[in-house]
């Protein structure tokens, strides 16, 4: 999961789903602002300066949160949509989807219920193999996808480009008449005096 969410991008949680991850995001954000705050004072060497009851403390914090949010270090908003593996085991994650209305696209056992998932596709989610084929499935239709966003993006930014070019020439052209009206009324004024 992990390799596949780093290749497209995608924000994941690999351990245990933190209830409120959705549903009480504002809180989220400022542990991932915090998340973010460790790691660069880590970077920097800050925790060498600090008293070693200290700097123990911060480890752990940053430990604890790396193991909680490493995943959603640069979520900013909610996601569009979720990815679940197991139902039965992330019924958290399921429960605060369904209850904000964010679409889930789930591999779903016999042991879970298909009626709380948007997209359900049947499969073990027991075996590794088959969870391993499946997610790569998917991270390479997000592959495509974002691929398609891009060129599509791509393609609104010329025509976007290519309009307001023509507006300011349309603007110029509308700005050149007034002078031109002007200068050919001077001239017909000079010539009558």
């Amino acid at each position: 999961i992990e390799e596949v969410c780093e290749r497209t991008h995608q924000p994941f949680v690999t351990h245990r789903w933190m209830g409120g991850m959705l549903t009480n995001f504002s809180v989220i954000q400022k542990r991932l602002r915090r998340l973010a705050e460790l790691r660069e004072m880590n970077e920097r060497g800050d925790f060498e300066r600090m008293s070693s009851k200290e700097a123990n403390d911060m480890r752990d914090d940053l430990d604890r949160l790396e193991r909680n949010f490493a995943g959603m270090a640069d979520v900013k908003r909610l996601p569009g949509a979720l990815f679940v593996i197991d139902c039965k085991k992330e019924h958290i994650a399921v429960s605060e989807a369904n209850k904000l209305g964010v679409p889930i696209v789930a591999i779903v056992d016999t042991n879970c219920d298909p009626e709380e998932i948007q997209v359900v596709i049947p499969g073990n989610d027991d075996a590794i193999r088959s969870c391993r084929l499946i997610v790569s499935t998917i991270g390479e239709a997000i592959v495509e996808g974002l691929q398609r966003l891009s060129e599509r993006e791509l393609r609104e930014r010329e025509e976007t480009e290519q309009r307001e070019a023509e507006q300011k020439r349309e603007a110029a052209a509308k700005a050149e008449r007034p002078a031109e009206e002007l200068a050919t009324a001077a001239a017909g004024a000079e010539a009558k005096s």
